[in-house]
């Protein structure tokens, strides 16, 4: 009996094709560079949600 091929997904940082199973241990990504390249992203916050509403501003009295 043939075993199936894993599901393959396109890494999120480089858009390789990474397989999508136990056997990649830096899945989504396709490899620990990448993986560490994006936490770096997250740590240094170039990700951000933007704000829909400007922040109030409260006077000073």
């Amino acid at each position: 009996m043939a075993q199936d091929k894993p599901r393959m997904v396109n890494c999120p940082r480089c858009g390789a094709a990474a397989p999508w199973s136990p056997a990649n241990a830096f899945r989504p990504f396709c490899s620990e560079r990448c993986k560490l390249i994006d936490l770096g992203q997250w740590a240094t916050e170039s990700y951000r949600i933007p704000e829909t509403d400007p922040p109030e501003i409260k006077d000073a009295e």
